[in-house]
Protein backbone atom coordinates (compact mmCIF):
# COMPACT_ATOMS: atom_id res chain seq x y z
CA UNK A 1 0.00 0.00 0.00
CA UNK A 2 1.81 3.42 -0.83
CA UNK A 3 1.97 6.07 1.90
CA UNK A 4 -0.72 8.44 2.03
CA UNK A 5 -0.31 11.82 0.47
CA UNK A 6 0.48 14.29 2.66
CA UNK A 7 -1.73 17.80 2.51
CA UNK A 8 -0.89 21.50 3.88
CA UNK A 9 -4.08 23.22 5.00
CA UNK A 10 -3.66 27.15 5.06
CA UNK A 11 -6.17 28.97 6.83
CA UNK A 12 -7.12 32.43 7.91
CA UNK A 13 -10.28 31.84 10.26
CA UNK A 14 -12.48 29.45 11.48
CA UNK A 15 -11.69 27.01 9.17
CA UNK A 16 -15.11 24.83 8.63
CA UNK A 17 -13.45 23.70 5.46
CA UNK A 18 -10.31 22.54 7.09
CA UNK A 19 -12.83 20.44 9.33
CA UNK A 20 -14.86 19.08 6.64
CA UNK A 21 -11.24 17.51 5.12
CA UNK A 22 -9.92 16.42 8.15
CA UNK A 23 -13.20 14.76 9.52
CA UNK A 24 -13.36 13.25 5.70
CA UNK A 25 -10.01 11.54 6.86
CA UNK A 26 -11.10 10.56 10.17
CA UNK A 27 -14.04 8.99 8.95
CA UNK A 28 -12.01 6.82 6.20
CA UNK A 29 -14.37 9.08 3.32
CA UNK A 30 -11.36 10.61 1.96
CA UNK A 31 -8.78 7.54 1.60
CA UNK A 32 -4.87 8.13 0.62
CA UNK A 33 -4.68 11.13 2.38
CA UNK A 34 -3.26 13.07 5.98
CA UNK A 35 -3.01 16.27 7.00
CA UNK A 36 0.80 16.79 7.20
CA UNK A 37 0.71 20.69 8.61
CA UNK A 38 -2.02 22.84 9.19
CA UNK A 39 -0.78 27.23 8.56
CA UNK A 40 -2.65 30.12 9.26
CA UNK A 41 -1.71 34.08 9.05
CA UNK A 42 -3.53 34.87 12.58
CA UNK A 43 -2.32 33.49 15.53
CA UNK A 44 -6.19 33.61 16.73
CA UNK A 45 -7.69 31.64 14.20
CA UNK A 46 -9.94 29.52 15.26
CA UNK A 47 -9.16 26.87 13.12
CA UNK A 48 -5.41 26.89 14.07
CA UNK A 49 -6.85 26.55 18.21
CA UNK A 50 -8.62 23.07 16.89
CA UNK A 51 -5.88 21.88 14.70
CA UNK A 52 -3.65 22.00 18.23
CA UNK A 53 -6.61 19.85 19.48
CA UNK A 54 -6.91 17.53 17.39
CA UNK A 55 -3.15 16.84 17.58
CA UNK A 56 -2.66 17.75 14.15
CA UNK A 57 0.41 19.79 13.34
CA UNK A 58 -0.25 23.98 13.43
CA UNK A 59 2.27 26.60 12.96
CA UNK A 60 0.94 30.73 12.80
CA UNK A 61 3.01 32.48 10.14
CA UNK A 62 1.88 36.01 11.17
CA UNK A 63 1.70 38.36 7.61
CA UNK A 64 1.03 41.37 9.33
CA UNK A 65 3.54 43.96 8.81
CA UNK A 66 5.39 41.78 6.28
CA UNK A 67 5.98 41.86 2.49
CA UNK A 68 3.80 39.11 0.79
CA UNK A 69 6.49 37.89 -1.12
CA UNK A 70 8.61 37.03 2.46
CA UNK A 71 5.53 35.51 3.81
CA UNK A 72 5.28 33.29 1.00
CA UNK A 73 8.47 32.47 1.13
CA UNK A 74 8.48 31.21 5.22
CA UNK A 75 5.03 29.45 3.94
CA UNK A 76 6.76 27.59 1.15
CA UNK A 77 9.66 26.64 3.28
CA UNK A 78 7.32 25.35 5.79
CA UNK A 79 5.24 23.45 3.36
CA UNK A 80 8.52 22.05 1.93
CA UNK A 81 9.96 21.00 5.52
CA UNK A 82 6.63 18.36 6.01
CA UNK A 83 6.60 17.17 2.79
CA UNK A 84 4.08 18.48 1.41
CA UNK A 85 2.11 16.98 -1.91
CA UNK A 86 -1.25 19.26 -1.76
CA UNK A 87 -1.70 22.51 -0.72
CA UNK A 88 -5.30 23.34 0.30
CA UNK A 89 -6.43 27.15 0.73
CA UNK A 90 -9.62 26.93 3.68
CA UNK A 91 -10.17 30.42 3.67
CA UNK A 92 -6.89 31.48 3.38
CA UNK A 93 -7.56 35.41 3.20
CA UNK A 94 -4.67 36.61 1.36
CA UNK A 95 -3.41 36.63 -2.68
CA UNK A 96 -0.57 34.31 -3.19
CA UNK A 97 2.53 35.47 -5.00
CA UNK A 98 3.93 34.57 -8.17
CA UNK A 99 6.38 32.61 -6.85
CA UNK A 100 3.76 30.63 -4.42
CA UNK A 101 2.56 29.60 -7.15
CA UNK A 102 5.59 28.12 -9.16
CA UNK A 103 6.52 26.36 -6.00
CA UNK A 104 3.43 24.08 -6.58
CA UNK A 105 2.65 24.25 -10.00
CA UNK A 106 -0.90 22.58 -10.35
CA UNK A 107 -0.53 21.27 -6.97
CA UNK A 108 -2.59 24.28 -4.94
CA UNK A 109 -6.92 23.81 -4.51
CA UNK A 110 -9.17 26.53 -3.69
CA UNK A 111 -12.54 26.49 -2.68
CA UNK A 112 -14.66 29.72 -3.77
CA UNK A 113 -18.64 30.11 -2.71
CA UNK A 114 -19.83 30.88 -6.45
CA UNK A 115 -20.30 29.41 -9.85
CA UNK A 116 -16.94 30.43 -11.49
CA UNK A 117 -16.62 32.55 -13.45
CA UNK A 118 -19.16 33.82 -11.81
CA UNK A 119 -18.67 36.81 -8.85
CA UNK A 120 -15.33 36.18 -7.64
CA UNK A 121 -13.46 37.98 -5.19
CA UNK A 122 -14.93 38.83 -1.50
CA UNK A 123 -18.96 38.66 -0.89
CA UNK A 124 -19.63 36.39 -3.52
CA UNK A 125 -23.30 35.46 -2.10
CA UNK A 126 -23.91 39.42 -2.05
CA UNK A 127 -23.16 39.83 -5.21
CA UNK A 128 -25.16 36.84 -6.29
CA UNK A 129 -28.07 38.60 -4.73
CA UNK A 130 -27.82 41.64 -6.30
CA UNK A 131 -27.28 40.35 -9.80
CA UNK A 132 -30.50 38.41 -9.48
CA UNK A 133 -29.11 34.69 -10.38
CA UNK A 134 -31.66 32.09 -9.38
CA UNK A 135 -28.44 28.97 -9.21
CA UNK A 136 -25.34 29.67 -7.40
CA UNK A 137 -23.52 27.06 -5.49
CA UNK A 138 -19.38 26.68 -5.04
CA UNK A 139 -16.22 25.91 -7.04
CA UNK A 140 -13.20 23.85 -6.25
CA UNK A 141 -10.53 25.27 -8.33
CA UNK A 142 -6.85 24.97 -8.99
CA UNK A 143 -4.82 28.18 -8.05
CA UNK A 144 -2.79 30.17 -10.13
CA UNK A 145 -1.57 34.00 -10.36
CA UNK A 146 -5.07 35.79 -11.41
CA UNK A 147 -7.97 35.97 -8.07
CA UNK A 148 -10.10 32.76 -8.40
CA UNK A 149 -9.33 32.31 -11.88
CA UNK A 150 -7.66 28.57 -12.17
CA UNK A 151 -8.92 25.77 -14.07
CA UNK A 152 -12.57 24.24 -12.22
CA UNK A 153 -12.13 20.92 -10.57
CA UNK A 154 -15.48 20.83 -9.45
CA UNK A 155 -18.91 22.86 -8.63
CA UNK A 156 -22.06 22.12 -6.92
CA UNK A 157 -25.09 23.81 -7.39
CA UNK A 158 -27.28 25.55 -4.84
CA UNK A 159 -30.50 27.10 -6.17
CA UNK A 160 -31.29 30.62 -4.70
CA UNK A 161 -34.88 31.47 -3.25
CA UNK A 162 -36.68 34.49 -3.04
CA UNK A 163 -36.59 34.87 0.99
CA UNK A 164 -32.70 34.71 0.49
CA UNK A 165 -30.27 37.12 2.51
CA UNK A 166 -26.56 37.01 2.07
CA UNK A 167 -26.19 34.85 5.12
CA UNK A 168 -28.60 32.29 4.50
CA UNK A 169 -27.48 31.68 1.09
CA UNK A 170 -24.07 31.50 2.16
CA UNK A 171 -25.17 28.85 5.04
CA UNK A 172 -26.31 26.95 2.52
CA UNK A 173 -23.27 27.31 0.06
CA UNK A 174 -21.12 25.86 2.89
CA UNK A 175 -22.77 22.60 3.05
CA UNK A 176 -22.21 22.17 -0.34
CA UNK A 177 -19.06 23.35 0.07
CA UNK A 178 -18.22 20.73 2.84
CA UNK A 179 -18.72 17.73 0.34
CA UNK A 180 -17.24 18.92 -2.33
CA UNK A 181 -13.41 20.16 -1.19
CA UNK A 182 -12.73 16.15 0.14
CA UNK A 183 -14.24 14.85 -2.85
CA UNK A 184 -11.96 17.24 -5.44
CA UNK A 185 -9.01 16.54 -2.76
CA UNK A 186 -9.66 12.87 -3.80
CA UNK A 187 -9.68 13.60 -7.71
CA UNK A 188 -6.62 15.40 -7.68
CA UNK A 189 -4.91 12.66 -5.52
CA UNK A 190 -6.12 9.87 -7.90
CA UNK A 191 -3.97 11.20 -10.98
CA UNK A 192 -6.92 10.23 -13.20
CA UNK A 193 -7.24 13.40 -14.97
CA UNK A 194 -5.33 15.75 -17.47
CA UNK A 195 -5.52 19.71 -18.26
CA UNK A 196 -6.66 20.20 -21.74
CA UNK A 197 -6.46 24.36 -22.29
CA UNK A 198 -9.12 25.07 -19.12
CA UNK A 199 -10.65 21.77 -18.94
CA UNK A 200 -10.37 19.64 -16.17
CA UNK A 201 -10.93 16.31 -17.67
CA UNK A 202 -10.81 12.70 -15.93
CA UNK A 203 -9.10 9.99 -17.52
CA UNK A 204 -11.49 6.86 -19.27
CA UNK A 205 -10.11 3.68 -18.98
CA UNK A 206 -9.96 2.48 -22.61
CA UNK A 207 -11.48 -0.71 -23.38
CA UNK A 208 -9.40 -3.81 -24.11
Amino acid sequence: MSAPQRLGILLSGRGSNFLAIADSIAEGRLRGADIAIVISNKADAPGIAVAAERGLPARVIEARGRRRAEHDEEIIACLREHRVDLVCLAGYMRLLSPDFVRAFPQRILNIHPSLLPAFPGLDAQRQALEYGVRVSGCTVHFVDEELDHGVIVLQKTVPVLDEDTAESLASRILKQEHLAYPEAIARVLSGEYEIVGRRYLPRRNKAS
